[in-house]
């Protein structure tokens, strides 16, 4: 590896960012990814943007419009003894899009996402109701990239009296009887990622490629595509946490224990329950019946046993394949299987197991797909939660909490020096945008300025002092405009003073605006106001490169290695 690389640059950061003080040991707290935080959220507006590499920082579609550049993910994590507080953008890590109305990709899809501010919180001492409640359309929790997660439909259904699926284009919700699975009928709008917008709010209704690959979770990317694909090779480690439900329980990729309880039993992909009405396992065949009677799960959640001549589906065909519909699945534990010998996930996509974060055991929803990578029914959850719902999006926080952790553009910095040559290299975590002012110092009292102009590099930023000093100074002292919805604290004077003992140094100063790295309390409600977006033109500035540009093309890669690096470091 070159030692001036991106790649080697961010794998150093990880050293810099894992000796973080730690408040809380509950994964529920520390699992999200502030430490990829400090690039702008990027997009590619096009087929031939993506085929060039050439991704935007600004720009406007329909319901999403970014007039300005906006941090990606994570912002924040506070908590307190019941509750964590997830500050985001919602806008991914990796680079988003494109996005298109059909297979062809001749129409465009209507909206950009956009820095939608999200305040969610996370019950951390989950409760198991006897009687479950019903996922809801929206955001029904968030990946660890503070991207959210939807469920399983795409909010229409099959108007019986018209005989045809309620869509966007003409104006009918649906019966709520057959509803439309989201991955069979909305595939074709899914970015790499496997994610699209709803007006401007960014999510995940299945497999989500993109994070498992930053996670390093049997993911493969294809620099020259622009891609992501399941590797053929066996999985050799238990799947990463991607996120948590709106019940406090987790979200796992693919993989975990062969045996639930077992930790040494191995890996293999998680089966899940559900399979489709076609006559085998059980199944009455829609092919044959036509869509006159609902599965037994489908029944629990509507609240009914039959159906009337008004509420059939349509019958299975090119148009309305079997799959086109959630009720085209039936449960296997509904038909005499047994969960933990015939498959492995229950109703609910899930089920109770240790795992690297919970060793002594805990629920867990795990990605349904086939062996190939291909999104499974019921892809993330079932239709209904395991526990209780008790989180959800909240516009402000009326507790004392802690700051566990603050993301880009007032993150505290982290500064590291190595020895390079006669001189120092000096490292440290960094906002897209920002300027930085480096000085030297032997007594930590009286400094001299080394460089006044340093360009943050994005994420991770490297300055080389040419003579060896007892103490060195990083200080923000200007930044470029950007997006301040979802972001806390004033990143100019944000500074670190590093003491360098010649042996591989670090030292983190205090965030800019809160008493430490991370123990603030918060004794007043803190509020945030929802951003609005704009509709407009297909516009924006597009822009390629390093530092304040768009991301170089091994950037992804490169984020991905670091937290590879930082997660081993922390378990």
């Amino acid at each position: 590896m070159h030692p001036n690389s991106p790649l080697r640059s961010l794998a150093l950061l990880a050293v810099l960012v894992a000796p973080l003080a730690a408040q809380s040991t509950d994964p529920r707290v520390t699992a999200w990814l502030t430490d990829a935080a400090g690039n702008y959220a990027r997009l590619y507006q096009t087929d031939a943007a993506k085929s060039a590499g050439t991704a935007s920082t600004t720009w406007s579609r329909g319901s999403g419009t970014q007039s300005s550049p906006a941090y990606a993910g994570v912002t924040q994590v506070q908590y307190s003894g019941d509750w964590v507080y997830l500050r985001s953008t919602g806008l991914g890590y990796h680079v988003m899009g494109p996005w298109y109305g059909d297979a062809a990709h001749t129409q465009n899809f209507p909206n950009f996402p956009a820095n939608t501010n999200v305040l969610y919180r996370i019950p951390r001492n989950p409760t198991v109701p006897t009687t479950k409640t019903l996922t809801g359309l929206g955001a029904i929790g968030y990946g660890v990239d503070g991207v959210a997660f939807f469920d399983s439909r795409d909010a229409y259904s099959y108007v019986n009296a018209s005989a045809t699926d309620a869509t966007p284009v003409n104006g009918l919700r649906g019966d709520g009887v057959w509803n439309r699975d989201a991955y069979v009928n909305e595939a074709m709008t899914f970015d790499p990622a496997f994610a699209h917008q709803a007006g401007a709010q960014y999510h995940y209704h299945a497999n989500t490629p993109a994070l498992r690959y930053l996670l390093d979770d049997n993911i493969t990317y294809n620099s020259a595509t622009r891609t992501y694909a399941e590797k053929s090779t066996a999985p050799t480690k238990h799947s990463p946490l991607l996120g948590f439900m709106a019940d406090g329980y987790p979200v796992y990729g693919p993989y975990g224990f062969a045996s639930a309880n077992n930790a040494s039993s191995g890996v293999r992909r998680m089966v899940s329950g559900f399979v489709k009405r076609d006559g085998s396992n059980g199944t009455a065949n829609l092919s044959t019946t036509g869509r006159t009677s609902l599965p037994a799960w489908a029944q629990r959640a509507q609240g009914r046993t039959t159906l009337t001549a008004a509420q059939s589906g349509p019958a299975v065909n090119a148009t309305y394949v079997l799959g086109h519909y959630i009720e085209d699945y039936d449960y296997l534990g509904d038909l005499g299987q047994k969960q933990g010998t015939d498959f492995d996930l229950d109703e609910y996509n899930g089920r109770f197991c240790v795992t690297p974060e919970f060793p002594n055991g805990t629920y867990a929803y795990f990605i349904a797909i086939e062996t190939d990578g291909t999104p499974k029914f019921p892809y993330i959850i079932g239709r209904s939660y395991y526990g209780n719902p008790s989180g959800g999006s909240v516009t402000s926080i009326s507790e004392t909490v802690a700051e566990y952790d603050r993301g880009a553009p007032a993150a505290a910095i982290t500064l590291t020096g190595t020895a390079s040559g006669n001189g120092v290299a000096l490292q440290w975590n960094s906002a897209e945008g920002a300027t930085y002012k480096v000085e030297s110092s032997s007594d930590n009292s009286s400094f001299t300025t080394l460089s006044s102009t340093v360009t943050s590099g994005g994420a991770t930023t490297t300055y080389t002092a040419a003579a060896t000093a007892n103490y060195y100074r990083v200080s923000l002292t200007a930044i470029a405009t950007y997006d301040t919805n979802a972001t806390v604290g004033t990143p100019v004077g944000t500074t670190a003073t590093l003491h360098y003992t010649g042996t591989g140094s670090s030292a983190t100063g205090p965030t800019n605006g809160s008493s430490t790295t991370s123990t603030t309390t918060t004794t007043a409600p803190t509020t945030t106001t929802p951003t609005t977006t704009t509709s407009g033109t297909s516009t924006a500035s597009a822009s390629s490169g390093g530092g304040g540009g768009g991301a170089p093309s091994d950037w992804f890669a490169a984020l991905a290695a670091t937290l590879l690096v930082l997660r081993a470091r922390r378990r």
